[in-house]
């Protein structure tokens, strides 16, 4: 008798751009095949959000929605929440549901455990609990961790600096029941894409010979665009030559857009909104920033070291293992204007060898790695649950 394919059920709060969108969707296109079967689940993409679900179908993937979600945890709405969910992996019965981010979390572990699945995973693509609430919703989201770490069989992190952040500063729970699993992604477009080859600039109306410095992401109070915008000044001031790109857009954008003018930057900062394809825009920067309170891995400085282009980041979260400790790129001070703004002059004045630090992103973050690393994790937690 042939043994039939293992079943995964992936649940993610919504497919956002971010990280975790193309994370989730390459690994269920990746794990279908004789072995493993794999389905998608998400919420819908709030107002203003940027949305990858074309990521997704890009990819052959096409997930099922359960709308509610995307919405932010409550106690009473999120009983039908896990209700749907319940109903969905009743239906499904799959061996293994593997979750990502914190609302997917909580409500889908929890409906795979009262719906009886043998294997419960969860993957902390960094946490909620600094620079995103207040004090007492921080503790909420700790003590719902902490409970729901209880029917967790494995919890994954893709750095080992969040894997500590989770035992010593958050005691969510045991450090052998964390595994770190470094990300994985589809990085060799941004490796093949020529350096300087100026598409992206001669689009944007950037001159080829411009010091070109750049930033990508959502505009929310945790990615601190502002401090990024206060550099920038700063750095105008030393290179009048210097031009800025921010790529994205979200609820603070107007906030941003009154800053700009305010400093006077208008003629010298573009924002682009959302961009599908940034592998000409990392290959025209000069430097990419990372001006953030707090981050787990961001895909965004995994892309741009694959591409070749140097990066300046703040030290936060999982930021200082990604750039061990600033051999792959420059750390500076969380908050810090004038330290982010001397580093990335730094790298203007002097741009360092990217070899070393591109190689280690194309091997490290690779998305069959990855999928390697999970059909065989998948595979031993289900051994183990059947000798039980």
């Amino acid at each position: 008798m042939t043994e039939r394919p293992i079943k995964i059920l992936r649940i993610i709060a919504r497919l956002n751009i971010g990280g975790p969108a193309i994370h989730v969707s390459l690994l269920t296109a990746k794990l279908n095949d004789a072995e493993y079967q794999s389905m998608l689940v998400c919420g819908s993409i709030e107002p203003g959000e940027g949305d990858m679900s074309y990521y997704a179908e890009q990819h052959g993937v096409r997930p099922f929605i359960v709308p509610e979600l995307s919405r932010s945890l409550n106690p009473i709405r999120d009983l039908r929440t896990l209700w749907k969910l319940w109903r969905v992996i009743r239906r499904e019965k799959p061996d293994v549901v593997h979750t990502h981010t914190a609302k997917a979390g909580f409500v889908g572990r929890w409906a795979a455990k009262l719906a009886g699945v043998p294997v419960i995973v969860h993957t902390f693509h960094g946490h909620v609990f600094e620079g995103y609430f207040g004090p007492r919703k921080t503790q909420m989201f700790i003590g719902l961790e902490r409970f729901t770490s209880r029917i967790t069989d494995v919890i994954l992190t893709l750095t080992e600096g969040l894997r500590r952040e989770l035992v010593d500063k958050y005691h969510i729970t045991r450090p052998e029941r964390i595994t770190v699993l470094p990300l994985g992604l589809d990085l060799q477009p941004f490796a093949d894409t020529p350096r300087k080859s100026g598409v992206f600039r001669q689009a944007w109306g950037i001159a080829p010979d411009a010091p070109l410095v750049g930033i990508s992401g959502r505009f929310v109070t945790v990615k601190n665009h502002a401090l990024f915008v206060e550099a920038a000044a700063k750095i105008h001031a030393a290179r009048p030559d210097a031009r800025f790109v921010m790529i994205g857009d979200g609820e603070l954008r107007a906030q941003v857009e009154a800053q700009i003018d305010a400093l006077g930057l208008r003629e010298v900062v573009i924002i682009t909104g959302w961009l599908r394809d940034l592998t000409v825009a990392y290959a025209d920067m000069d430097v990419f920033v990372i001006s953030s309170v707090n981050e787990g891995t961001p895909v965004t400085i995994i892309e741009a070291l694959s591409a070749g282009c140097p990066v300046v980041a703040t030290r936060v979260g999982g930021l200082a293992d990604l750039l061990e400790g600033g051999r792959f790129g420059t750390l500076t001070p969380s908050g810090d204007r004038d330290a982010l703004a001397a580093g990335v002059l730094a790298v203007l004045a002097e741009p360092p060898d990217t070899t070393d630090a591109q190689r280690a992103m194309l091997n490290r973050y690779g998305i069959d790695r990855l999928a390697a690393d999970l059909r065989a994790l998948y595979r031993a937690l289900l051994t183990k649950k059947r000798k039980q």
